[in-house]
């Protein structure tokens, strides 16, 4: 037992915990999509550092995907969805609207910029 909690002990000191600290929990970055945009339109994220992203619709369903971040969501409206990320890479990756929302619908786009 007591060396479980040593290992565990050591492993949160390397990780940056202190003792007295609650463990920090991921930036929340909060993102609407309407017809026929993302607001913002651009977010920047840091290469290994988890974020929860929380999508909202102001009118219609739309979607969000972007592969090389792992996001591939729908937005109903009037809900939150939420959707943790971790970016192992750095770069410029484009999210687009993957639920057709209307005539507008092929040109909805943001980037994220991972540093």
């Amino acid at each position: 037992m007591k060396t479980t909690t040593t290992v565990l002990a050591a492993a949160l000191l390397a990780c940056g915990w202190l003792p007295g600290q609650t463990p920090a929990s991921p930036k929340v970055i909060t993102i609407t999509a309407r017809r026929f945009a993302y607001s913002p339109p651009e977010v920047r994220l840091k290469q290994g550092e988890t974020v929860t992203l929380v999508l909202k619709s102001a009118d219609v369903t739309h979607g969000m995907l972007c592969r090389a971040l792992k996001i591939d969501s729908d937005i109903p409206p009037g809900q939150e969805t939420r959707v943790t990320v971790t970016p192992l890479k750095a770069g410029d990756f484009t999210a687009i609207c993957n639920h057709f929302c209307g005539p507008g619908h092929g040109n909805m786009k943001m980037k994220f910029i991972v540093e």
